[in-house]
């Protein structure tokens, strides 16, 4: 097939910010050039402002699958995904059961096969997501795993924290982790503070990200490991303060990283003031002080990623009063409407880096290059395409997106030598 007049952004080629005809055959970028003859056979693919980049990256997603398939499923979800703009994503390990050995991994492995989105486990760091016994993780890296987490579950137990470190920096692969300490944050609802308090809320604090943040940060310190690549990277942070201990902790050159999910970026928790239930998440929204913070940590490079931390929840564990309903949006499908929309820090470029390059860095997953001869794992979109969303292709619907007119669409995504169109 044969894009025409794409505006390319990937930093790390040649051609970037350059408008150029990309001939793709049998899955291989073939040729890059002006005005580009299509063979009869060819299908040639254009649009007014349409942009290229490498496949984005969700390094946070709940696929539900095995076990909770109600909520999502491996089919769905490549769905969302690639109606999102993603050729890849990363999957936690907190199915039933949980990706905890080789048996489960594979069995996600399988069950992405054919779709055009990869699909990458996250393997468990403890049996079941519990925080009491670890996982074979020398097995599981070897089944496929890319990262070890406890996933929606922060590591409380310090000695597992310390021992996954070691364990996992001489199998080259990260542990990501969430920080929260679950003793603080019990039974609350929503962010402590003066929303909260106006609300009748149980809050859940900033010092409960942070405490547990400077204990993993410390045990980094002490373990004394160097890297060039993270070996520690937290989920999801949400403070101000997190971002400026993270700031710090790389200035020291220790081998650290983080994501924040995208609707932390686009809300503070005022918007909790009519108790809709699509707004519940955890981490639970900041002060818009903590949202600025994290807007200034994407620009300067502290946030080296952006997640959808897509959470499916089924109707019945939504439509509940607020303190009875489950955490969690989906959005796999709304990150880059949601991130372009409430940017005025990040160039465009900026802001594909946090959803390409630097996920599969983190990751370890091969280098995508808009140069010839590279792979065609692509992503093509429009930033200034308003569109409404009305639909999803997730089987939940927990989104506060639903029916909202967004700015920025994904376009289409090419993978495996397949194409699909987005939305």
């Amino acid at each position: 097939m044969l894009l025409r007049s794409v505006k390319i952004i990937d930093s790390h080629s040649s051609h970037h910010n350059q408008i150029k005809d990309v001939w793709i055959e049998n899955g291989v970028i073939r040729q890059i050039g002006d005005n580009l003859s299509p063979a009869d056979h060819e299908e040639v693919l254009s649009g007014t402002n349409w942009h290229l980049s490498a496949g984005w990256v969700d390094m946070r997603v709940s696929a539900g699958d095995p076990g909770l398939e109600h909520k999502e499923d491996l089919a769905s979800v490549c769905a969302a995904a690639a109606a999102g703009g993603f050729t890849e994503i990363a999957v936690l390990p907190n199915t039933q059961p949980a990706l905890d050995s080789k048996d489960t991994v594979g069995y996600v492995q399988r069950g992405a096969r054919g779709q055009l989105v990869n699909v990458h486990a996250i393997a468990a760091v403890t049996k079941h997501c519990e925080g009491k016994d670890f996982t074979e993780m020398i097995d599981l890296t070897h089944a496929g795993a890319v990262a070890f987490s406890d996933g929606t579950q922060p590591i409380q137990n310090t000695h597992i924290f310390l021992k996954s470190l070691q364990y996992l920096q001489p199998l080259n692969r990260v542990l990501m982790n969430r920080a929260e300490d679950q003793k603080l944050t019990a039974y609350g609802q929503m962010n402590e503070g003066v929303s909260s308090t106006l609300l009748g809320m149980r809050g859940m604090p900033a010092i409960a990200e942070e405490i547990m943040l400077q204990r993993d940060l410390t045990l980094l310190a002490y373990l004394g490991v160097r890297s060039e690549l993270p070996l520690l990277h937290f989920s999801t942070i949400s403070t101000a303060r997190s971002v400026q201990l993270i700031r710090e902790a790389k200035a020291q050159g220790w081998p650290v990283s983080c994501d924040v999910a995208a609707h932390q970026m686009a809300f503070d928790d005022s918007v909790l003031s009519n108790f809709n239930t699509n707004y519940k998440v955890n981490p639970p929204f900041r002060s818009p002080q903590d949202v600025a913070a994290l807007w200034q940590g994407l620009a300067d490079g502290t946030i080296d990623a952006v997640v959808s931390d897509h959470s499916p929840q089924e109707e019945e564990a939504k439509n509940l009063e607020f303190d009875q309903a489950e955490f969690g949006i989906i959005g796999l499908e709304t990150v880059f409407a949601v991130l372009n929309m409430h940017n005025s820090l990040l160039s465009l470029a900026q802001l594909i880096e946090k959803l390409t390059n630097q996920p599969r860095r983190i990751l370890r997953l091969s280098d995508i290059r808009i140069e010839e001869g590279a792979v065609a794992n692509l992503t093509v979109f429009d930033p200034n395409q308003e569109w409404i969303y009305g639909k999803t292709h997730s089987k939940s619907k927990n989104s506060p997106f639903l029916g909202k007119t967004l700015k920025g669409k994904p376009v289409c995504v090419l993978n495996h030598n397949l194409v699909q169109k987005c939305g």
